[in-house]
């Protein structure tokens, strides 16, 4: 027997390392665990500073928007984006617009379930303390309803709205005269005669105005159900109008 058979003997007798029992498992386990974790840290990290998806609880915003759509929301507008005249935002009650709103229904166990999926980002907004409308003006803007063809003007200049309003649908049954104090905006609902916009709301805080520091962020898109879903862009109604082209 030469030596070379001899080490290959040795070497072929040499028992294999052991693996630790259940190591694979849990591994396995750690590793889910880890990618999840990182997973909600992420989702948080977007849901706070970039995008958040809320869903439509009434229909305000109709044809628009449908009760029961999502939304995903930019918190970059307005901020390093400019809000314009036309966009689509999400705000924070100004005070009393919500009164008599009531909240899904849910067990004790969903209910902390779902705060905390919604906390991360991984479900949209419940929308019980937040409203959604169309910015019609901006700080300074002139705002009145309606001139002799029954169009709203901003800054004495006629807005064309029939983009987003029903066929047939007027862009408002009360008359109104205001001009927008600074920091603050003029919403109204794409649903003219079912939206308790800035017009219904002058008794509140803020004599009906949102305060742009309420303002959660501008929808971009309605991402489900699939069947509607559609890009909200700034419509092109309001690009004649004078005066400040946008806010941040």
């Amino acid at each position: 027997m030469s030596a070379g058979d001899t080490e290959q003997d040795t070497q072929a007798q040499e028992p294999a390392p052991r693996r630790r029992a259940g190591g694979g498992i849990v591994g396995a386990v750690r590793e889910t665990v880890l990618v999840v974790a990182v997973a909600l840290v992420v989702s948080l990290v977007v849901k706070t500073f970039l995008l958040q998806a809320f869903f439509i609880p009434s229909q305000s915003m109709e044809q628009t928007l449908d009760i029961g759509d999502r939304v995903v929301v930019s918190k970059l507008t307005p901020g390093p984006f400019a809000l314009h005249r036309g966009d689509v935002v999400v705000f924070s009650d100004p005070g009393g617009w919500l009164q008599g709103s009531t909240p899904p229904q849910r067990s004790a166990v969903g209910s902390v379930v779902a705060d905390a999926l919604t906390f991360v980002g991984l479900l949209p907004e419940d929308s019980d303390d937040h409203l959604i409308k169309r910015v019609i003006g901006l700080p300074g803007d002139h705002v009145v309803c309606c001139d002799a063809d029954g169009r709203i003007t901003v800054n004495d200049t006629p807005v064309d709205e029939s983009a987003y309003l029903a066929a047939g649908v007027a862009p408002s049954d009360s008359a109104f005269d205001v001009t927008v104090p600074a920091g603050e905006l003029w919403v109204m609902g794409d649903n003219r005669a079912e939206s308790a916009d800035s017009r219904f709301n002058r008794d509140k805080a803020h004599n009906g105005f949102v305060p742009v520091d309420l303002v959660v962020g501008r929808a971009y898109a309605v991402v489900w159900p699939l069947s509607h879903w559609s890009w909200l862009g700034t419509p092109d109604d309001f690009a004649s109008v004078p005066g400040r082209t946008g806010v941040e």
